[in-house]
């Protein structure tokens, strides 16, 4: 079995000169730095936290919102931007989130102030328990839908693909948790326990809308630009940890060996490839995937990296080569219009901000972006947490109920939320 590995900003070369600060290398003054960000973040408008394995991030403000409108999203983006470095903000970023349908208002900005730090994993101080949630006892849960239905849901997908009409469809559900006695949810206090759980992936909190607060600590990183390198790394296929170590080191054996999960990891990164071409000159795909964990999940990973064409002017930003790339077949599936058309029939929900994407862009093109997972929206004494499952020919209702009941750990832990706070059907999991 090849040794299980996690993607590590050593392996990524360094941002050239940039309107971002670099990230400091070990040592270099990061104790206490990147956890003050952490510590200062406040939820509501004016509060945006992005935290990478490159570097912490948060903004103040909004001096400009991208618009909801016609044309390009990316255009609209620079225009903004644009529009901010001319009216006196210096080294201008765009900071938010884009919706999973394109017809949609993305929660984009760009701040008044950005305070930037090395990684969260570089900060010492990081290994510190996180606070336990206000509430959190305090929880009614409701499956959305039940699991029942999401399960007939995978059984007609299935049917679907058997008769050809789609290679991949990724199927979600959600837990609709509220306060019984009408109190807000501890923003400050999940966002700083799901940093400190996994330091070294994505995390993220910022507003999407009045009152509303997506937050989460994303696995996946969409694409990152840094002058003209350009790193994808898709992931698809999973498998639920083990506090066992010897039944955690079998389960990550077997996903690398599972013909399903193979298969759905090889839809996803032909798509990446196939996307990434046109804009790049050189572009690298590994034969075979790795694999990657977080605290609750093993995930099958193929790191894609690419040069830019040397063509005339900048070429296409970070967030210009995101959204070429949205929404992958690991959020959404394949042929792409078709599955998003059976997701319309079959989930009973709007996705909104779930599997779109949050991140970064600066003036240069320079950014990071990754895909909007293991995440929930809070909103006045509701907590709305999502997770989906790739669905292909061989999958097994069943399986994805449990894929997605593990991939749920993640933020019930956040929360503060036991596993025996689920009731029924959902809490025999």
């Amino acid at each position: 079995m090849p040794a299980p590995s996690t993607p590590s900003p050593s392996s990524v070369p360094s941002p050239r000169a940039s309107s971002v600060p670099p990230a400091r290398g070990p040592g270099e003054g990061t104790v206490g730095v990147a956890t003050a960000l952490l510590d200062s973040y406040r939820p509501g408008a004016d509060s945006r936290f992005l935290a990478s394995p490159t570097r912490t991030l948060l903004a103040h403000g909004a001096r400009h919102r991208v618009p909801h409108g016609t044309g390009g999203l990316g255009e609209r983006a620079a225009e903004a931007i644009a529009a901010a470095r001319d009216a006196g903000v210096a080294r201008p970023v765009v900071v938010g989130a884009v919706p999973f349908r394109a017809d949609e208002p993305a929660a984009l900005v760009v701040p008044e102030a950005v305070r930037w730090a090395p990684p969260l994993r570089q900060d010492p101080l990081i290994a510190l328990p996180g606070p336990e949630p206000a509430g959190a006892a305090d929880w009614r849960v409701s499956p959305v839908p039940d699991t029942g239905t999401y399960e007939k849901a995978v059984g007609e997908a299935v049917a679907r693909l058997e008769r050809g009409e789609l290679r991949k469809v990724v199927l979600a559900r959600t837990l609709e948790l509220r306060s019984a006695r009408g109190a807000e949810p501890d923003v400050p206090a999940m966002l700083q326990r799901l940093a400190r759980r996994d330091p070294g992936g994505y995390t993220f909190a910022l507003p999407t809308g009045p009152g509303r607060t997506l937050l989460g600590a994303s696995p996946e990183l969409l694409v990152s630009r840094r002058g003209r390198h350009v790193v994808a790394n898709p992931l698809a296929g999973s498998a639920p940890r083990s506090a066992d170590v010897a039944e955690d080191v079998r389960a990550a054996a077997r996903l690398l060996e599972s013909a399903k999960d193979l298969h759905e990891h090889a839809v996803v990164v032909d798509a990446v490839r196939a996307r990434l071409a046109p804009s790049c000159a050189e572009l690298s795909v590994p034969a075979r995937p790795t694999l990657v964990r977080t605290a609750t999940m093993w995930h099958l990973s193929t790191t894609v990296t690419g040069t830019l064409r040397d063509d005339a002017g900048p070429g296409p930003s970070s967030l210009d080569l995101a959204l070429a790339l949205h929404p992958t077949p690991a959020v959404c599936g394949t042929p792409t219009d078709d599955a998003r058309a059976a997701i319309g029939e079959l989930e009973p929900f709007e996705r909104g901000f779930f599997t779109g994407m949050v991140g970064w862009a600066d003036e240069h093109g320079d950014g990071e972006w990754v895909v909007t997972l293991r995440c929930a929206e809070a909103e006045e004494s509701t907590l709305r947490l999502f997770a989906g499952a790739g669905v292909v020919a061989a999958s097994r209702p069943e399986a994805e109920t449990a894929e997605t009941a593990a991939k749920f750990r993640t933020f019930l832990d956040a929360v503060g939320a036991e596993r025996g706070a689920l009731t029924g059907e959902e809490g025999q999991q």
